[in-house]
């Protein structure tokens, strides 16, 4: 992430999505949270955009699509629950991020199968640059 504005727009797109299944629970807030600091977004300005959210900013890098595409991933098993709205969203956003549908999907898959609903980093991107190939 290059600019503060990039940072608020994609934490904009993260609340919108955790949004997706009606609520935000506990544990997707406290997800939300780590990653506001890992920005380095001050508490009050975070709180701000659950009211007040920052317009969508399109991403050029792909590399930066994909992190996004596994934040939001990560977002989405945050609760333990796997909603069909959360499912679908995220296929949509993916091909609106201009990712393969095949490798989203891969990476889905492979989290649904982890026991931390996690991938290996490595993986992640390895799986995006089979793709291009």
């Amino acid at each position: 992430m290059s600019t503060y504005q990039e940072k608020l727009s994609l934490l904009s797109d993260m609340i919108a999505f955790a949004r997706v299944d009606g609520q935000i629970n506990e544990r997707e807030l406290r997800f939300l949270q780590i990653i506001a600091r890992n920005l380095k977004v001050e508490e009050n300005v975070f709180n701000d955009l659950f009211c007040n959210p920052v317009p969508h900013i399109t991403i050029k890098d792909e590399h930066e699509r994909i992190l996004h595409f596994y934040r939001l991933a990560l977002l989405m098993h945050a609760d333990g629950i796997l909603h069909d709205k959360e499912q679908v969203a995220i296929h949509e956003i993916g091909v609106s991020m201009g990712l393969s549908p095949y490798a989203t999907q891969t990476i889905l898959d492979a989290m649904a199968a982890s026991s931390t609903g996690m991938v290996d980093p490595h993986f992640l991107l390895e799986v995006f640059k089979a793709q291009q190939n």
